[in-house]
């Protein structure tokens, strides 16, 4: 099945069975060693860790990334989300506008800019933001109760919006909630809005979240940092 035509008019799709119970194993014990840095809410800046970037690259989970953004697709940034009884949180709308830079250039639509642990960032125009796809990779099952991602349909077309834009169309678009069963991805565009509750129930939410680029040079003069 063709994953391309929901993604572009919808902003994402629910891929089930992606992955078996195996082959999300290795980041699972990954990221429960002693000396891997955590947040409160999970772990940043995860390609560093081989087996998430094995998993990143792994044949299933690279055919979705290329379906989508081409040929030449890499994942360039990799994030746990660690939902669980002790460390909860919900998050308002947004979209998801700030990439890991290589090297900081002023130019019209980009920034403001920031660094976290040592890599650059800035916030980006929609021209470099169409050309990335995020494949969060659910490593528990996401049910309607833990706190799942909740989507606006068809946002990711409308650019980079302002908090009040985003606010006015949460009254106005009525929100899906991206239920994925453990082993399946959830495939969204970063510009799609998207927020997601505090979670009612004890059993935890992993979800890693892996962003691909169709190219190393995100455009002209930015070329992406692997994070």
């Amino acid at each position: 099945m063709s994953w391309l035509e929901p993604i572009q008019e919808q902003g994402y799709a629910i891929i089930p069975d992606v992955l078996g119970s195996q082959e999300i194993t290795g980041p699972i014990d990954e990221f429960s060693r002693a000396d891997v840095p955590r947040s409160r809410a999970g772990v940043r800046h995860a390609m560093k860790l081989p087996a998430v970037a094995s998993l990143a690259q792994s044949p299933r989970v690279m055919g979705i990334a290329r379906e989508i953004l081409g040929a030449g697709a890499f994942p360039f940034r990799a994030t746990l989300f660690d939902k669980s009884p002790t460390a909860n949180w919900l998050v308002v709308w947004h979209q998801d506008t700030a990439l890991p830079l290589q090297e900081r250039h002023e130019a019209q639509g980009w920034g403001p800019w920031s660094v976290k642990d040592g890599v650059i960032y800035a916030h980006a125009p929609e021209s470099a933001l169409s050309q990335v796809l995020a494949l969060r990779v659910h490593l528990d099952d996401s049910t309607a109760a833990n706190g799942p991602l909740r989507v606006l349909p068809g946002t990711h077309t409308l650019g980079v919006l302002t908090d009040e834009m985003l606010h006015a169309l949460s009254a106005q678009i009525t929100a899906v909630d991206c239920v994925v069963p453990q082993g399946g991805v959830l495939a969204m565009r970063p510009l799609i809005v998207h927020a997601s509750s505090k979670s009612q129930v004890e059993n935890p939410r992993r979800v890693l979240h892996i962003e691909y680029a169709a190219s190393p040079v995100i455009a002209d003069g930015f070329a992406l940092a692997i994070a």
